[in-house]
């Protein structure tokens, strides 16, 4: 189930038309910018739109190139990766 992108991600999304995003065709992006800037209710957001297994999958992934390095530690406990 699709739901609007929380406004609040907006100033973290600065570069892009926020109204144009679409939860399904920039996951990638949006994944990313939760990560990293997401307050409780962004990630709350976040786990309700996509799977646990896509945001880990993007985390395997993108994860070391894209996420602060305490972000990318913290997300790979929670989501109990193994590398």
């Amino acid at each position: 189930m699709t739901t609007p992108i929380p406004s609040s991600l907006a100033p973290f999304l600065q570069e892009y038309n926020f109204a144009a995003l679409s939860p399904q065709a920039n996951a990638s992006l949006l994944i990313e910018r939760s990560l990293v800037y997401g307050s409780r209710a962004e990630i709350r957001w976040l786990f309700a739109e996509y799977p646990r297994a896509q945001i880990a999958d993007w985390i395997k992934r993108f994860g070391r190139d894209r996420l602060p390095h305490p972000h990318i530690d913290f997300w790979k406990i929670v989501l109990e990766i193994q590398e």
